[in-house]
């Protein structure tokens, strides 16, 4: 069983994906663990207290750039997956995260058909 963490500051973008999770008619998302933080600083203490196997994150957050995050994720000895979710959908913010070691890039809002199967693609 793989485990996601979302790292979100709004909440009700937290419970979407939870209903989208839970919904999900893949096994490898919907059996998946999701832990849940809404700042950098609380998904510092996520991956350090937990095994990560994909991020989930937010690029716009109350205590920085969830970017700063994906290039700290570039150095750990067992890097998890990164997908980058933004509202932020112009392509040089796009190579921004590519080049910060995100492996995806998620436009917000999103369908759940298309959280899906980027999750699929990346857990299976």
């Amino acid at each position: 069983m793989s485990t996601v963490l979302l790292v979100e500051d709004e909440e009700l973008n937290r419970v979407l994906v939870r209903a989208i999770l839970a919904r999900a008619d893949t096994p490898a998302v919907h059996d998946a663990d999701l832990l849940e933080a809404g700042s950098i600083a609380d998904a510092r203490s996520a991956l350090a207290a937990h095994d990560v196997d994909l991020v989930l994150l937010d690029v716009n957050l109350p205590d920085g750039s969830g970017l700063s995050l994906a290039a700290e994720l570039n150095e750990a000895p067992a890097r998890p997956t990164v997908i980058a979710l933004t509202a932020s959908v112009l392509p040089h913010e796009k190579a921004a995260a590519m080049d910060a070691g995100c492996d995806a890039f998620l436009d917000k809002p999103y369908a759940a058909a298309d959280l899906v199967s980027i999750l699929a693609n990346h857990l299976s």
